[in-house]
């Protein structure tokens, strides 16, 4: 629209590229905004992004790519706030942190301080790393249920079917009433 008679000009092509939608299935949504991201982290316009920032968020979208599969093959279950937190890390603030730096000018963002002595790149790869330890931690946390899961099943088959005199050979002595060896 107009406003005090000047035209509103159309904002930079990465505005549209990190619109995402949290309508429908959760993880397509996760996996769309992650294929958005990814293609525009990719294609870095106008170099805005120095090579390690480049490779830092590339590597959160292999982390989030990681655990959506986890997610989906996993017995275990994320509770209501994790799973917002891992879409809506996918969904809204990675792709809302990079087109809030992408929208700062590469010489600006390099050079200036903004907060506590760091510059807006700093501040990106802060936030990349923050991103990514919520991300690893989420996994983590699917990872442990999962390894419960096993565990749990494996000593009910231990329970029914296994022969508990070929655990322990009747000459080995149990750790409890082994000797000490003296040093």
């Amino acid at each position: 629209g107009m406003w005090l008679g000047f035209p509103k000009l159309a904002g930079p092509m990465w505005e549209d590229a990190l619109e995402f939608s949290d309508e429908g299935d959760a993880r397509e949504a996760m996996s769309r905004a992650l294929s958005g991201v990814r293609g525009l982290v990719e294609y870095n316009p106008e170099n805005r992004l120095p090579a390690s920032l480049q490779a830092k968020a590339l590597e959160l979208c292999r982390a989030l790519e990681s655990l959506l599969a986890q997610w989906e093959r996993s017995k275990g279950a994320l509770s209501l706030q994790e799973g917002f937190h891992a879409r809506h890390i996918a969904i809204s603030y990675l792709p809302d942190a990079l087109k809030a730096y992408l929208s700062i000018p590469a010489q600006y963002a390099s050079t200036r301080v903004l907060h506590d002595g760091k510059t807006a790149q700093e501040i990106f790869r802060d936030t990349l790393v923050e991103l990514e330890g919520k991300v690893k931690q989420l996994a983590d946390d699917l990872a442990g249920q999962d390894a419960h899961a096993f565990l749990v099943h494996s000593r009910f088959l231990h329970d029914k079917f296994g022969n508990h005199a070929l655990l322990q050979a009747p000459d080995t002595p149990s750790p409890t009433e082994a000797p000490h060896a003296k040093l």
